[in-house]
């Protein structure tokens, strides 16, 4: 298993470095520059070609990058012109709102969709089987936006059952009641994000235990009088959690990374709130640092499925 990890991880690195040029070259070709944000009529032009030298920012731009990459290697992501504030210190203090947020949705996720999905294909043809699919595809028909927004809508504003913003209350004091408040304040976002990342486990998990309970293996089983229980628990339903294993490490990063419009509509403080943000106010170093990290984490997240796969069927090897 370490050799396939140790693959993986070197598989990344050429994926890496191809991410950030790309994220730096779409940069450079998008509108303004990192002073767009601080130009006003009353700034002297010689002021601004100044510092524009200063920054190396008339540089050919192979040296930009290789500047860039160094100081991304010491920390540095630069400034971000809107908040004022080093951008490591900015994503650093939304980062654990989100990856909290993200921890808790993918809990819930397992917790509704591999029952859901068990149920679905065990009992398929039944009314059962009609009504999980039924959720299951009418809640992968309906925009992500649109599903926040309504349920925001109604168990927010209407209901006033879960806050509507922030992520923790002003008047929170420390200890147990603030540990409350942070997880009061994610439970609707949480479980929404489950409801929309149920369908697909459990659309996968009974097409599996669909087409594994007439594979000839299964059958063979039945024929030599083993319980129809030990069938499913130890072949069918085991062989159909292969893929959801695979998507896990997936749907961890990809809740993180993925957090933009549940953060936006909730108006919770975390990193993909601060990307809207900074798309808004053209905030350059924030936005580049948010989408080289999302890139990162959606590699990351191969790598993590890669792994679990391979824990769970040593079989499975990367070439």
């Amino acid at each position: 298993m370490w050799k396939t990890i140790l693959r993986r991880i070197l598989i990344m690195i050429p994926q890496i470095l191809l991410l950030s040029v790309i994220v730096f070259f779409l940069a450079k070709l998008m509108p303004g520059d990192p002073f767009s944000g601080q130009i006003t009529p009353q700034m002297d032009p010689k002021q601004i070609d100044s510092l524009r030298r200063q920054l190396g920012l008339d540089d050919p731009l192979w040296t930009q990058y290789f500047r860039w990459i160094g100081n991304l290697f010491h920390g540095d992501l630069g400034m971000s012109y809107a908040y004022k504030r080093p951008v490591i210190s900015l994503i650093a203090e939304r980062a654990s709102n989100t990856i909290w947020l993200s921890l808790f949705a993918v809990i819930l996720t397992y917790l509704i969709g591999v029952p859901l999905g068990v149920l679905a294909g065990r009992f398929k043809g039944t009314r059962l089987d009609s009504g999980i699919s039924l959720y299951a595809y009418s809640v992968m028909a309906i925009p992500s936006f649109v599903f926040y927004l309504i349920a925001l809508l109604i168990f927010g504003y209407q209901l006033k059952w879960f806050p509507t913003t922030g992520s923790v209350a002003l008047d929170a004091s420390g200890g147990v009641g603030y540990i409350m408040s942070r997880l009061y304040h994610m439970v609707l976002p949480a479980i929404l994000q489950a409801f929309l990342g149920t369908t697909g486990i459990i659309l996968y998990l009974r097409s599996g235990i669909i087409d594994n309970s007439i594979e000839d293996y299964v059958r063979t089983a039945r024929a030599k009088g083993v319980p129809e229980k030990v069938i499913f628990n130890k072949h069918i339903l085991r062989n159909s959690l292969l893929p959801i294993a695979a998507f896990m490490g997936n749907t961890i990063t990809g809740l993180i990374s993925g957090s933009l419009f549940v953060e936006s509509v909730f108006s919770y403080p975390g990193m993909g709130k601060l990307a809207v943000d900074a798309m808004t106010t053209r905030d350059y170093a924030t936005m580049t640092s948010l989408t080289l990290l999302f890139g990162f984490l959606t590699l990351l997240g191969n790598l993590l499925s890669d792994i679990i796969m391979s824990i769970v069927d040593p079989r499975i090897r990367v070439e």
